[in-house]
């Protein structure tokens, strides 16, 4: 998956100097908004559960999944530097395209925050990056989804100022750039998810309008459909509860969940424990058994085995882990990481073990740590460090096994450098 990029730092323009320290790392809305106003603060998860669950089911006990064997671990566990992007960008999404290159879109860089129209490739079989074409709009925060037919849509975003409902297609055989939409509504801080009948599903976020983060209206439960074939967006939905920051994960009966979150409530923030399954075939969402933590800026990664690894996230940087089972629609409780972390990227490996890495701490401190989640045994073991320091990167699978981090930012500003994992 895509980290979701920080509105901390567009609400670190808005919201005054008390940010602009803060504002340089990829942190969420949450830290932003309770920065800026003594009167804005986070729940605890308590809290956030006894206010948000009261529509999800009664919780049941429910025990992990027992463990399958996994292939023996291959890689050599290590991070060595590859060439670094032709810009730093933060905020920007990474996609692997069929032929086995990257593409990097959008994003912003500077310490004015510049928001990024510009694109480039990443070809993993020279080292290096190269230019391709710019989109129409500069833009951060995006959801970027390869197409069955190979082109990459990428949906909404912000624009320094405004969340956009502008939508473009990448088509890599000419290299450029096209438009298409728009959406219904302008959101940033959305999901979007391949769904297996080739539509894409929009879900949440939030509505930035000159750059107000603190309205309550701003956060999204609606939630919209694209259709390649017809290059339009139409509505599905609601879901049950308006979040951004939230998770999506592709089940493999089709159905997409939703967990976690935030949305900004008159007297302060409200982190979600809840969570919701939407069908494709009903057009409709329903909720499902809350996470035991309240959490936004967590990973959701899909397992081989069906169950969703759902890792980390805020309001205070946590190393809890939970396993969600589709079948009964319970999370349960396992390993915690090794390092309490959010803004990290999750990404599962050939042999079904998931690499952790880099993010921020609840101290902000910028992590260049890794770890690995075993499936078979539900622990967390220590691996070699990234060779910076990085939050708000993207990390992508690459053909051979390889995983390339790229972009970021360092703790001080957005870097171009990235990195392979192997």
């Amino acid at each position: 998956m895509t980290t979701k990029p920080s509105i901390l730092r567009l609400a670190g323009i808005v919201l005054g100097a008390a940010l602009v320290t803060a504002a340089c790392g990829r942190t969420s809305i949450a830290t932003a908004l309770s920065t800026a106003s003594a009167s804005t603060h986070a729940p605890t998860a308590a809290a956030t559960a006894a206010s948000s669950a009261s529509s999800s089911p009664t919780p049941s006990a429910t025990s992990a999944p027992t463990p399958t064997a996994s292939p023996t671990m291959t890689y050599a566990g290590i991070f060595a530097p590859t060439g670094s992007m032709r810009t730093p960008r933060n905020g920007h999404t990474a996609t692997l395209l069929p032929s086995g290159r990257v593409l990097i879109a959008g994003g912003f860089f500077g310490e004015n925050q510049t928001h990024l129209a510009s694109a480039e490739f990443y070809d993993p079989k020279i080292g290096r990056f190269s230019p391709t074409g710019s989109m129409a709009t500069a833009r951060e925060g995006q959801t970027a989804t390869l197409l069955p037919d190979g082109r990459v849509l990428m949906a909404g975003g912000f624009n320094g100022t405004n969340s956009l409902a502008s939508a473009e297609l990448y088509d890599p055989q000419s290299g450029r750039f096209s438009q298409t939409g728009p959406m219904t509504t302008a959101r940033y801080g959305h999901t979007a998810t391949l769904l297996q009948d080739g539509r894409i599903l929009i879900a949440g976020g939030f509505d930035v309008r000159n750059s107000d983060f603190l309205d309550p209206t701003a956060v999204l439960a609606s939630a919209e459909l694209y259709d390649p074939k017809t290059g339009r967006f139409s509505r599905t939905g609601p879901m049950t509860a308006a979040r951004e920051g939230q998770t999506a994960t592709l089940l493999q009966d089709g159905r997409v969940l939703m967990a976690g979150g935030l949305f900004v409530a008159f007297d302060g923030m409200r982190f979600l424990v809840t969570a919701e399954l939407y069908d494709p075939k009903t057009g409709r969402f329903s909720p499902t058994e809350s996470m035991a933590t309240a959490r936004e800026g967590q990973t959701a990664t899909l397992l081989q085995d069906g169950w969703v690894l759902v890792a980390g996230g805020e309001p205070v940087a946590s190393p809890s882990v939970e396993l969600f089972d589709p079948q009964t629609g319970v999370f349960a409780a396992t390993g915690s990481m090794r390092t309490a972390r959010f803004a990290h990227t999750a990404t599962l490996l050939p042999d079904g073990w998931v690499l952790i890495a880099g993010g921020n701490d609840a101290h902000n401190n910028f992590l260049a740590s890794a770890e690995l989640f075993d499936p078979q045994t539900h622990t967390f073991s220590p691996i070699g460090s990234m060779t910076t320091p990085r939050d708000g990167q993207t990390a992508t699978l690459l053909p051979d096994g390889r995983i390339l981090m790229a972009g970021g930012t360092d703790g001080t500003k957005p870097v171009a450098s990235a990195e392979l994992f192997h």
